[in-house]
């Protein structure tokens, strides 16, 4: 299965508390639900079209306490999303979580060797095991460079503070974007996927000037 971090960040690239105020408070964060003014028909036509190729979700422990604690409420049959969430395999990362608060069905709880566990799940047949949320976790993912694709959806704000996606001290990587993957929706949403293509080794370079023209170039 190809392996997939979908998440919501601000221009300053916070992604914490997105959806609500008391949606994660910790490191005393107050500006939770700094989304919800931002969203719109069109945002939730990307999230749905995420949601469509997902096959198995992969979640840190607050997050998937977060999602547990509300997606099984929502019922509709047409609602792609719930529909997803509440059906196919979930795996959460936790070495805390008891079996009987595992309760979100179908879930299976990784304890120890995340990184071999996950890289185990990533051979199996499928199409993507997608991460929602799960900061700390989406960390580890990306250190040990198992992440396949980011997909964002970037809002016209900035938090001002709070966990960000590339936190200083992340692993260095170049990321690439074909035009289709690229697009500015309205009220200033960009939806992103952007592929890794190089981890640990940031290309550099410098502006030059040659005979009277400022070039780039690369070390």
């Amino acid at each position: 299965m190809l392996l997939s971090v979908n998440v919501f960040v601000s221009l300053d690239g916070v992604m914490q508390g997105p959806g609500a105020p008391d949606e994660d408070r910790s490191n005393g964060f107050d500006r939770g639900g700094w989304l919800v003014p931002h969203m719109s028909a069109h945002t939730n036509a990307v999230i749905e079209d995420w949601f469509r190729a997902a096959d198995a979700f992969l979640f840190g422990r607050t997050s998937y306490g977060l999602l547990g604690g509300y997606w099984p409420k929502v019922t509709a049959p047409d609602d792609l999303i719930a529909t997803k969430l509440n059906t196919l395999p979930k795996y959460v990362v936790s070495q805390t979580l008891g079996d009987d608060d595992a309760d979100w069905n179908p879930t299976t709880v990784l304890r120890t060797g995340v990184v071999d566990a996950v890289r185990r799940l990533k051979e199996r047949p499928g199409g993507e095991l997608q991460v929602h949320g799960s900061w700390r976790l989406v960390q580890t993912l990306h250190g040990a460079g198992l992440v396949d694709l980011y997909r964002l959806l970037q809002y016209p704000v900035v938090v001002g503070g709070g966990k960000r996606l590339f936190p200083d001290g992340s692993t260095p990587a170049t990321f690439a974007a074909s035009e289709d993957n690229v697009r500015v929706l309205p009220g200033g949403v960009v939806s992103l996927a952007l592929t890794p293509t190089a981890l640990g080794d940031l290309s550099t370079g410098a502006y030059t000037v040659d005979e009277g023209r400022s070039v780039p170039v690369l070390d």
